[in-house]
Formats: structure tokens, sequence, C-alpha cells
């Protein structure tokens, strides 16, 4: 991953927007602060965790940088202009409540606030009962959540497959190039998914050279993944989708087979040029051999998408790292919309855009 703008190149005009991270101990948030060390229009204050902690020398990266770390019962009184929420979904219904009632603005990586339509209890195991907040979240899937400013106080991040998924079926949907009622889909992720508790699926015995189905038919991306499809490409799917843990820390390959409704492989390129030609973060051609490889993914801001076109048989693969595309750089490109700051800004070698006068509040 190559930050390529440090804090010592701005001037000290460059406006800055302050920022801090609870749950910045779990996966996510370790990448997160990572990539907020180096955001130049972030002021990184606070990094929270339910327990004392500091931030290690990787994720500072030798930079100068001053970041409080606090326990998470000190957050009241530390609340910046963003807070990210890299915490469970149950704690970051709790949390939204009180940081939005403060006047300040929250990017969500947990699953508290996907699903307008889905039953949430019975893909997470609890009920929101901030059914206005849920309503008023606005889903921060880049690129079609849009490249311009977006004044929402808060954003729920997608998930990683759902990410992965979406980012691969909305284009064929939305040019209408695929059965509907034809898509199989087998994801796969790196153990870092399920986050970082200690489970006994998750020991280095059980996973290493394995590749385990889990939560089969129940998985809580399932529903995400077919809201997220109809809301940007309006077409309404019902999926086979298999999940499985694959022996390496961190990636995702998710594996999407559909009938074509043609038989020109130039209609599905098309449709992907369409969709991502102005967007920098997602690759996309016939190259499978080289674009559906997780090592070419793996700490980077990418997703990559490949496909092939067997007479009317579609085989689509779509790959990212479930904790940058898929968590941490998702929310840097939502943090960048608050700014009206191009979606890559600072995780790509893009040349800076002018800087804003102005900050969020």
């Amino acid at each position: 991953m190559v930050h390529n703008y440090r804090q010592s190149m701005q001037t000290k005009s460059t406006p800055k927007c302050t920022v801090s991270i609870v749950g910045a101990r779990g996966y996510s948030g370790v990448e997160l602060a990572k990539l907020l060390v180096h955001h130049p229009h972030a002021d990184f204050r606070y990094a929270f965790a339910t327990k004392d902690f500091q931030l290690s020398d990787d994720i500072v990266d030798g930079s100068a940088v001053n970041v409080k770390c606090l326990t998470e019962d000190q957050l009241d009184s530390h609340l910046t202009d963003v807070v990210f929420l890299a915490t469970p979904a149950e704690t970051s219904i709790h949390l939204a409540a009180k940081i939005l009632k403060a006047g300040k603005k929250v990017i969500d990586l947990s699953g508290a606030f996907r699903l307008k339509k889905s039953d949430i209890n019975k893909w997470y195991g609890f009920e929101n009962q901030e059914t206005a907040l849920l309503q008023e979240a606005e889903y921060g899937l880049a690129p079609f959540c849009g490249p311009s400013k977006s004044e929402s106080r808060l954003i729920a991040n997608p998930g990683c497959y759902a990410t992965a998924v979406s980012l691969a079926l909305i284009p064929l949907l939305k040019h209408n190039l695929i059965d509907a009622g034809s898509i199989c889909i087998d994801a796969k992720s790196g153990t870092t998914g399920a986050g970082r508790k200690a489970g006994e699926n998750l020991l280095f015995s059980e996973v290493d050279g394995d590749c385990l189905p889990y939560k089969v038919g129940k998985h809580q991306h399932f529903p995400e993944i077919q809201e997220t499809v109809e809301k940007f490409s309006g077409a309404k799917i019902n999926p086979h989708f298999v999940t499985e843990l694959l022996p390496c820390k961190r990636g995702i390959l998710a594996t999407i087979m559909a009938t074509a409704k043609t038989t020109d492989i130039t209609a599905i390129e098309k449709a992907f040029l369409a969709e991502y030609g102005q967007y920098p973060l997602v690759r996309h051609g016939r190259n499978i051999a080289q674009l559906a490889k997780l090592s070419h993914v793996v700490n980077t801001p990418f997703a990559h998408i490949s496909y092939e076109l067997t007479e009317n048989k579609l085989y689509v693969f779509s790959v990212l790292d479930n904790l940058m595309k898929g968590a941490a750089s998702q929310a840097v490109e939502n943090f960048n919309r608050l700014l009206d700051l191009p979606l890559s800004f600072s995780l790509t070698t893009e040349a800076p855009p002018a800087l804003k006068q102005e900050t969020v509040g």
C-alpha cells in the first residue's frame, strides 16, 4: 500500500477535519488507523478501545503523529467532527445515536445500519431500536453512492462480501446482460473476515490446508447483497450464496456464475467500462490469471473484476482485500465524500486536488 501524501507535505493553512476511531484494536480499526495517519485532511486525534492500548509502530509508520489512545468510556468527552465506528453492530447502534445527538458525524463499519428492508434480527440476532437512524443512514458503496459531496450525518460502510459481489453484479444487471434468476455465488474469505475474536474454527490448525464452508444460507451479507443490487441496478435477485473460509489472513474471492443474455463478450466489457471508466479503484478485464489473484489486491484499496463468457455462460471473479476495500479504505472513500474530495484521494498516487477551505462539523 502506497501512501503518497504525508502530513509534512501540507501547509499550515491546510483545512483539517478532526477524526477518531472507536474499536481501534480490531483488524479493520488497525487498517483504518494506518490510512488516517497519512490522510492530509484528517486530523486524527483519538483511538478508542475497550481497554488500554497503544498504537504500534507499524500503524504510525514512524510519522510524527499525536494520536491519544483512550478507552471507550472516554468517548463522550473526546468527540471529533467525524467518528469512525469499527465496533460490533450492537455497539454501533448505541454509540451512533449518542454521537449524532452531539452534532457529529459517523461512518459505521459494522452492519448496524445497512439493512433497510430485511429483518435485522433474523440476520444479526438483535433488534435495531434506532429505526429513524436506520432509515436515515446512507449506504456508502463507492462509487455508486456518488462522487459528489455527501451531506449525510450517518454513513453505513458496506460489508466485505457485499462489496465484492455487488461491484461485480451491478453493471451486469443494470445493463440487462444476465438472467437475474440464474445467479450463483461462491465467495471465499481470509480468516480476518470473522473479526479479532478467539474461536476454534479460526485456529491455524483448523484452517491450514483446508477450505471450510460456514454460515451456509445464513450469512448476514446475503440480504445486504440483495438490497444493494436492487438499489443500484433496479433488479431483484435471490441467488444461491455460499461463503467459505480460506487458509489465509485476508482477501476475498467471489466467484459469480450466471446465464448471459448475450454471447458477445464486448457487451460485458462495455458495461464494466461504463460503470468504472472514471473510477480508478476498480480494475476490470478478461485477464483472469492476473486480475483474480488475491496477492494482487491484498493491502491495496483496489477491487479486481475479471470475467469469461462461454456461449451464454458467464463466469465473473471479484477479488479485494476484506480489510481495505471491504472495510477501511472504503470508509476513507466515504470520508473523502464528506469533504468533497475525489473518492480515491490519499489512497492512490494521483495528484492532489486543490485544497478546499471548509471542514466537516
